[in-house]
């Protein structure tokens, strides 16, 4: 192993070469070559809008097992103000033309792509040429096209791939997982789940240009309801069928406003969707043989609220969820512990999101899903 560098073991790693024993050896701690391993990993935020700056940002300052350690925007202001709060070198500071060099940075070891959903897959395949980790702000793209080429690129580099599916490492959503496991109620039945909010003010935002988001209220706030159907009954539909509805023709112009979708799943299951630009909407429903759990708010950033039909309320210590989820990714690099988010995740919820407009476009028709496992995550 002389001369070996970081990218090149990652890869080796990947592809096999290094093997169990290597992997359990070092628990792919950083630093490998030099003996030292680094407590942190260092994240650059791409695109620094509300999301970045307003939840990922501030997550990052608490994080345990990472950190923020550079930005790239094409707004030159941003980047004084961004080197000025949170103390980030002007060496670690992009712009969307020299974002390629962020390869030769030894600072930065993931980029976080916090962009419009259609610049996903250039930004995060740039990424991963890059040598670095990498997490897709969700949807993970506009295409099941384009997921494949982020999930091929970052295997060609030997990097590893996480959705910003948030929910995923909250304990709220890992205590339902719990109960369907588990079965105090039995087994699940019914699965309902709505996600939505009134969109006012500003028709020119990018959520409504179908061209940088691929489409309105099922790519932004339906794919948290295709996720709470899934990890609330533990497995993928096997059929869908959807409608879609528009109270706001003049507003929601370029995109769809409300969706609602019929799942079925395995063993007789059945599960409702509701997502909406135009209503507010924020629950989780799971009705099991012998009785029921609900979050109440269940997707918004907190705290949330849970309960159960024997009384009990679920609660747990409200944190940020970005950094619960950058902490659990980075531990996953660090040390092998589980991707809660793969991109086979994010992929199957396009091909869900896909199959939900086939059957709009043809009237409802009920549109067959052969997904098998994809994308669900044992704890």
């Amino acid at each position: 192993m002389k001369n070996i560098s970081r990218r090149s073991f990652n890869t080796k790693l990947s592809k096999g070469i290094a093997g169990t024993a290597v992997l359990s050896s070092v628990g792919l701690s950083y630093g490998f070559s030099s003996g030292k391993e680094k407590k942190k990993l260092g994240i650059a935020l791409v695109g620094l809008g509300s999301y970045s700056s307003g939840q990922l940002a501030p997550g990052l300052q608490d994080a345990e097992n990472c950190y923020l350690a550079g930005i790239v925007t094409g707004t030159p202001a941003k980047e004084k103000e961004w080197m000025d709060k949170y103390n980030i070198p002007k060496k670690n500071v992009y712009n969307y033309e020299n974002f390629d060099s962020i390869a030769k940075n030894k600072d930065i070891d993931i980029v976080y792509v916090v962009l419009p959903n259609s610049m996903h897959a250039e930004y995060c395949i740039r990424a991963a040429k890059a040598g670095k980790h990498v997490i897709c702000e969700k949807p993970m793209a506009v295409s099941v096209e384009e997921c494949d080429a982020i999930i091929d690129a970052c295997n060609e580099a030997g990097v590893k791939l996480s959705v910003g599916y948030r929910m995923q490492s909250d304990p709220y959503t890992n205590e339902i997982k719990r109960m369907v496991k588990e079965k105090p109620f039995g087994s699940v039945r019914y699965v309902s789940s709505d996600a939505g909010y009134i969109s006012r003010g500003n028709p020119d935002q990018w959520r409504l240009n179908h061209a940088l988001s691929g489409g309105g209220a099922l790519m932004n706030m339906g794919v948290y309801s295709i996720q709470s159907n899934i990890y609330g009954t533990g497995q993928n539909p096997i059929s869908v069928s959807a409608q879609e509805f528009s109270s706001k023709p003049e507003y929601f112009k370029d995109t769809d406003e409300t969706i609602t979708a019929q799942m079925e799943f395995p063993e007789g299951v059945v599960g409702n969707l509701f997502t909406s630009h135009n209503a507010n909407a924020n629950r989780l429903f799971v009705s099991f043989e012998k009785g029921w759990a609900e979050l109440n708010p269940c997707h918004s950033y907190g705290p949330l609220s849970g309960r159960t039909s024997d009384g009990k309320e679920i609660k747990y210590p409200h944190q940020s969820q970005q950094k619960v989820q950058m902490d659990d990714f980075a531990k996953h690099i660090m040390l092998g512990t589980t991707n809660y988010a793969p991109g086979e995740m994010g992929k199957r919820d396009m091909i869900i999101v896909e199959a939900i407009y086939k059957s709009i476009k043809e009237g409802g028709k009920k549109i067959p899903l052969d997904l098998g496992d994809m994308g669900i995550v044992r704890q």
